[in-house]
């Protein structure tokens, strides 16, 4: 069955073709109601919205093939990333595609405020000549206070750097010496408001900055300071802009984004003040943007749906960092070592143990260990787990976690080690990459041996004495079961050994049965690898 993507706002032709050329049927739904989208998303792989659409547990319950949701822009607050989150639904952006759009429109905003240009203009198209009424001021020598210094924060500095002002900025993340190679000056919100000429908001709506921009924040600004949001609405409080607005002590506001949108007519007072500066959420609204944010995201969706790394997830920290080419050979060790713990070990698990050595496994140590706990818990839990949700699920399943770095104290520079802990027991197994392509397990439970995690691999316990795997040689070729490889291990000679034999086909209940017979065999199990 074809893949399907259901696409619910207006977006540019390029989604439409890339995803064609990918084989990808394409629904275009951004003309149906709330009812028919409930009706008919269930059958949906994928999901492309704008901020049109806002996706929420009502229409995730709903979207039962849902694997990804792609947001055509940078905010994601339309999407309920907890339900998504949960239901191993990804959720991936387009970040970069209208960061010059949107870093332009702000400098255009800010123009407007610094010359008037906005009643100026209205002026002029009445009749009126009134130049003495609108004399602007330069930006040259001012200061802009930027909050939230990312991508668009960074672009719309360097514009206002290019104009001679002064930026002094503020980021929770953003190192000083990050800041200075941009040319910002980096200072706490206070020392902002008390310097800036124009403050700009370039975060995203999250509950620490919802009303970051109060009556009380408001207050602490410079008299007759200009505000800008081309963010998001909601991080200015539009009853407070309008109170200072009235009260002079805010020279002028210029706004793209709203709290509700299209605004409700509580805000008439607000929109028709002549020192605001209004348009109707355009920032991104030019043709290269439109196209820019298309394509990135529906790039994305279409490597999300193909299986294949992708580069914009937004509610997983370990997607983005898993397709980096550095680690990729460790976490398909960390997956197989997962996935063949759980099937080695035979009790309930309460703790588990990522244990990193050398340097790369250490530096992606986090990322190896939600890998791992896929790979563990695909194989063992009643829904579907991913990189997405393991976290989700294992918290629900109350298993404790942790991570442990050391330094590599074998022949091998990086290994991965899975240790799982029950109520009275405790299981290893250790791996390490030759390539991508080449996982090979160097230790089960204490037993060092050297053998490719591919396949269909029988194991045993049995007494360390001449003539075992002989044994179980001839019980399988009395079934017809040909053998590809194996592996030994021991602890202390003539005491036990562990066996791995790699044969053609998975071996049935009769014929494990039939191994664990041979006298001196005991713990015969079969591991499978998918391919």
């Amino acid at each position: 069955m074809a893949r399907s993507v259901l696409i619910t706002d207006s977006l540019h032709s390029i989604a439409y073709d890339l995803l064609s050329e990918s084989g990808i049927k394409c629904v275009d739904g951004s003309s149906w109601s709330r009812d028919e989208i409930l009706d008919r998303c269930s059958t949906f792989e994928g999901w492309i919205i704008r901020s049109g659409t806002s996706i929420g547990e009502e229409y995730l319950d709903r979207a039962t093939s849902l694997k990804v949701i792609g947001r055509a822009g940078v905010g994601v607050d339309n999407v309920d990333l907890k339900a998504a989150t949960k239901r191993g639904v990804l959720v991936l952006n387009a970040p970069a595609g209208n960061t010059i759009s949107t870093a332009e429109h702000t400098m255009a905003m800010l123009l407007g405020l610094a010359r008037r240009i906005g009643p100026a203009s209205a002026s002029l198209k009445e009749g009126r000549w009134e130049r003495k009424l609108f004399t602007g001021s330069e930006l040259f020598g001012k200061t802009i206070g930027i909050i939230g210094i990312g991508k668009i924060g960074r672009t719309v500095a360097e514009r206002c750097l290019a104009f001679g002002m002064t930026v002094v900025g503020f980021d929770p993340v953003l190192t000083q010496e990050a800041a200075e190679r941009i040319g910002i000056e980096l200072t706490d919100l206070e020392t902002l408001y008390e310097r800036a000429d124009f403050v700009s908001v370039h975060t995203p709506l999250i509950p620490a900055t919802k009303d970051l921009l109060n009556r009380e924040t408001l207050a602490k600004c410079k008299k007759g300071v200009g505000v800008i949001n081309c963010a998001r609405g909601g991080i200015i409080n539009e009853e407070a802009l309008l109170v200072g607005l009235e009260s002079g002590h805010i020279g002028g506001a210029a706004m793209d984004v709203y709290t509700s949108e299209p605004p409700s007519h509580n805000l008439a007072a607000l929109l028709g003040h002549d020192r605001f500066l209004g348009t109707p959420h355009i920032a991104a609204s030019t043709d290269e943007a439109q196209e820019k944010v298309a394509r990135q995201v529906t790039e994305q969706v279409i490597r999300a749906l193909r299986n294949e790394p992708v580069l914009t997830a937004v509610n997983t920290m370990a997607i983005r960092l898993a397709a980096q080419p550095e680690v990729r050979p460790y976490v398909v060790l960390a997956d197989k070592l997962g996935l063949a713990a759980r099937q080695l070990f035979p009790g309930k698990v309460e703790r588990l143990v990522v244990r990193c050595h050398g340097d790369v496994p250490r530096k992606y140590k986090d990322v190896l260990q939600v890998i791992a706990l896929k790979g563990f818990l695909s194989s063992s839990w009643g829904q579907p787990v991913n990189l997405i949700n393991a976290q989700v699920v294992a918290d629900e399943a109350g298993l404790v976690r942790d991570v442990e770095t050391f330094r590599p104290e074998s022949s091998f520079s990086n290994l991965v080690e899975l240790h799982l802990e029950g109520a009275d027991t405790s299981f290893s197994i250790t791996g390490t990459m030759f390539s991508e392509q080449d996982v090979r397990i160097t230790s089960v439970d204490g037993y060092e041996m050297e053998l490719k995690a591919e396949g269909h691999l029988l194991l045993y316990r049995n007494q360390d004495r001449p003539g075992m795997l002989a044994r179980v040689g001839q019980a399988l070729a009395d079934e017809g079961i040909n053998i590809g490889s194996l592996a030994l291990g021991r602890k202390v000679p003539g005491t036990e050994a562990l066996t791995a034999i790699s044969v053609d086909q998975p071996l049935t209940r009769e014929i494990l049965d039939k191994v664990s017979h041979i006298e001196g065999v005991r713990h015969v199990c079969m591991l499978e690898f998918m391919p």
